[in-house]
């Protein structure tokens, strides 16, 4: 094979980023991908990315309120492989392109449908909007800390679309790899508002813990309103500026590497002194306030050019600048990667954009077609290439027999068994939600245990969710037994992650092509931060680095922050703060962005095997996997329009895309459209005067006059309580949400909310219990999905190795020699 999913024919029946970017990475691996407009046009065609997210498709035109292009839409639909929709619930029934019907004609069919909230639940009827997902859930407030005014705050990076893209993804391939085994395809749902959960790498358990236990652990902002830094991460995660004015994020958050920068700012004498040595660790105020003073001064009497000779060379010291727009397509380490694609398009000349999520060495992407023009292949598709059911579009092509059903309620992943070599997050919370879809996960441990079990003061806390149902071995990766049981476990396994710095893998000799070579059959994939080899191979990855350095905290925080040299401490202090908020506090930040994506190509990684093309090597990076969370900046071309960015106070786009204040709250309206504004000013009476302004009458009105809009909107949402708000305009099919509180994760653990969607179930861990989690991430009509609990470090090594074969006797010895753990 020579491409992943050649054969394979997708219909993508949306408008949305969401949709059309779960066609994109379909097409860049062979997929047939057809998009299906609407008269005029997708709406994502007026978008600069539009280029990007439509690469390799083809288009048809179809008006689905017509009878006859509807029967076409049917046809193409019902004769596919894979349909993809986002429609409101009920929407896709009503046309006659939900499952129930498309599956009845195509029992191979796999259906896959997103929306905002879910299908069921109180909030199922509500638009999907991004925002609105974000305000319900709970994550505006939790980015508060970008602005200086009371309140939460508009958040720029598309984090719900990003991760129902990937959910989406997820539950398409591991139906597509069921489909192999049963003969049978599936309904597959995924929402934005339980996919944005997955980003959270702790705060989840962190809040439930405090509950639990409110006299042992509470949790506190970075930064005290009075300015007094909470946490050592304000140091191990230094923002500050350097000489020239460039804004910088370091990664020093492991011991060695903290250690390294403190030599690199001058200041490895405190070790010596007992007023210093305990950095960065310190009980009194004053002296981290002091220390975090001391940090910056040091960091800004250096230039960028110089930080950046100190970086070169010692690799355990380092830092990103904060970049802006699309300059992450520039990146060295994107460019070594192949992970840039130049693609000529016949209207726009050449477009730079991401190139393919993941890098494939046996099935790799195939980026040369550019965005077909509107209806570009109507009449190909119309005509059809094959005779039957729904005509006039093509009918299900001939295929084998299918192969007998499989047990009703087995896992879509039931049989596979992944090796994981990482630590942290980023990528090993990617296999976590494989053990979801019924994948057996052994995770390799050190003996001191991976550092998320560490990284917070309460134990176990860190890693709670990143464990889930996984099994661990503890053992010595630098010994000779060790590598040996690690090759054991390896040519039993389908599936191996590795996310280690370059370099590493080789050195313990568990790299791909010493595993491949014991197991030819093996999918390997590379998950580093930066790359496996390279100009920043090396260097260490935590989530606000890459945050800073892919552009996250600049798309937050648009123009709210100056960067420039000459800025005193108290300015470069609370430009700190809010660049920290930017990058991404724990609820959704480039860790979740990442391992979401490890999911992905994974399971892409499997398909492809199944489907005839053997093991390969695979890469992806958090670096890579943020150019396409953020691929509405991710373009460029000649005359590139400007994307939507919201005002300086981070209320929202416009008048009718924005946060209000409430007279005991916040909303967040989402009313864009013209039947909106019309049902907002019938809500709002006669009395307010919206419907008779002459200032508003039309779009144009409005767009001209949004501003003083604004103004009126703003004294207009005052009059009410925030719930009355959305209780009313929702009523009337208005977006309107009433704005949670932070912290976010502690809106899913609300019965009224979580429960309520069917986001939340319970799993054990052996030290706190049952507790809460997020449910698996995709539901599917046929199959079923698990959600397992935590585990100890080495919990799973003595029936790992007796599964090996390895005698009790034998177990023993390898305990008293060290090279396993308990």
């Amino acid at each position: 094979m020579t491409e992943a999913l050649s054969g394979l024919r997708v219909v993508e029946l949306s408008t949305t980023m969401t949709g059309a970017q779960v066609g994109q990475l379909l097409g860049d691996f062979g997929a047939e991908v057809v998009m299906v407009e609407p008269r005029g046009g997708s709406r994502l065609r007026s978008q600069p990315a539009f280029p990007f997210w439509a690469r390799g498709k083809k288009s048809i035109e179809l008006d689905l309120h017509d009878p006859v292009d509807l029967g076409v839409a049917t046809g193409l639909a019902a004769s596919a492989d894979v349909v993809i929709e986002t429609f409101r619930p009920g929407v896709a029934d009503r046309l006659g392109l939900g499952y129930d019907s498309l599956g009845s004609q195509n029992p191979r069919l796999v259906h896959v449908s997103v929306t905002g909230f879910g299908r069921t639940g109180p909030y199922a009827g509500t638009k999907g909007y991004e925002q609105l997902v974000l305000a319900k859930v709970g994550a505006l407030s939790a980015f508060a800390g970008m602005v200086t005014r009371p309140g939460p705050a508009y958040v720029s990076v598309p984090f719900c679309s990003w991760s129902a893209t990937q959910a989406a993804l997820q539950g398409i391939l591991a139906a597509l790899f069921e489909r192999e085994r049963s003969g049978l395809g599936q309904w597959v749902e995924a929402s934005l508002a339980q996919s944005v959960g997955a980003l959270d790498p702790w705060g989840w358990i962190v809040h439930w813990i405090s509950r639990q236990f409110p006299d042992a652990f509470s949790a506190a902002p970075p930064v005290s309103p009075d300015g007094t830094p909470n946490s050592s991460f304000v140091f191990r995660l230094l923002v500050a500026l350097t000489a020239d004015g460039r804004w910088l994020q370091f990664s020093q958050v492991q011991p060695r590497l903290f250690r390294a920068l403190m030599t690199a700012l001058g200041f490895d004498w405190m070790w010596d002194d007992p007023r210093w040595r305990t950095a960065p660790e310190f009980e009194d105020p004053a002296m981290r306030v002091e220390f975090w003073g001391l940090m910056l001064e040091s960091v800004r009497r250096k230039t960028l050019a110089e930080w950046q000779e100190i970086f070169a060379s010692d690799h355990n010291v380092w830092a990103e600048v904060f970049r802006h727009g699309s300059e992450l397509l520039h990146h060295p380490q994107m460019v070594h990667n192949g992970m840039v694609a130049e693609v000529a398009d016949p209207d726009l000349g050449t477009v730079r954009q991401p190139g393919p999520l993941v890098r494939a060495s046996g099935t790799p992407a195939r980026i040369e077609r550019s965005a077909p023009r509107l209806d570009a292949d109507g009449a190909e598709l119309r005509a059809g290439d094959r005779a039957g059911p729904g005509s006039p579009g093509p009918a299900v092509p001939s295929r084998p027999a299918p192969v007998p059903a499989a047990q009703a309620g087995r896992p879509p992943l039931d049989g596979v068994t992944v090796l994981e070599l990482g630590t942290f997050f980023a990528a090993p919370f990617g296999v976590t939600l494989l053990t979801d879809l019924g994948a057996r996960v052994i995770k390799i441990e050190p003996l001191g245990g991976d550092p998320m079990r560490s990284i917070l003061p309460f134990p176990e806390t860190g890693a709670a969710r990143v464990l889930q149902g996984k099994e661990s071995v503890a053992l010595d990766m630098g010994s000779d037994e060790g590598r040996a049981i690690i090759h054991e476990i390896a040519r039993r396994s389908d599936l191996v992650l590795q996310s280690f710095r370059a370099g590493v893998a080789e050195r313990l000799g568990v790299d791909d092509a010493t595993l491949r070579a014991i197991n030819p059959d093996l999918v390997y994939l590379n998950a580093p931060g930066y790359g496996v080899d390279g100009p920043n191979g090396h260097c260490p990855a935590f989530a606000p680095t890459i945050g800073a350095g892919a552009g996250f905290a600049w798309r937050n925080i648009g123009t709210g922050v100056r960067e420039e040299p000459g800025l005193d401490l108290s300015e470069i202090k609370a430009g700190s703060i809010r660049l920290t908020a930017a990058a991404g506090p724990s609820f959704a930040q480039a860790d979740g962005v990442a391992a979401v994506g490890v999911a992905t190509a994974l399971l892409l990684g499997l398909v492809a095997r199944q489907r005839g093309a053997g093991g390969q090597s695979m890469l992806t990076t958090m670096l890579s996997t943020a150019a396409h969370a953020l691929s509405e900046d991710m373009v460029e071309y000649a005359d590139r329009g400007a994307i939507a960015t919201p005002d300086v106070d981070l209320l929202g786009l416009h008048a009718l895309y924005r946060l209000y204040e409430t007279s005991d709250g916040w909303v967040f309206l989402a009313a864009p459209e013209e039947d909106d504004w019309d049902a907002l000013c019938a809500f709002a009476g006669p009395g307010t005067g919206l419907g008779e302004d002459g200032r508003f009458l039309t779009p144009e009105d409005r767009d001209r006059h949004d501003d003083a809009l604004a103004g009126e909107l703003a004294a207009l949402f005052l009059t009410k309580p925030a719930a009355d708000w959305e209780r009313g305009l929702s009523a009337v099919d208005v977006g309107c949400v009433e704005v949670a509180p932070a912290p976010a994760e502690a809106n899913y653990l609300d019965d009224a909310f979580g429960r309520a969607h069917g986001f939340v179930v319970d799993a054990p861990h052996p030290t706190f219990g049952e507790h809460p989690r997020l449910a698996p991430l995709a539901h599917f009509s046929r199959s079923r999905v698990t959600a397992g609990g935590g585990c100890l470090l080495g919990q799973h090594t003595e029936s790992v190795l007796t599964e090996l074969g390895h005698t009790p006797a034998r177990i023993a010895e390898l305990r008293a020699a060290g090279v396993i753990g308990t």
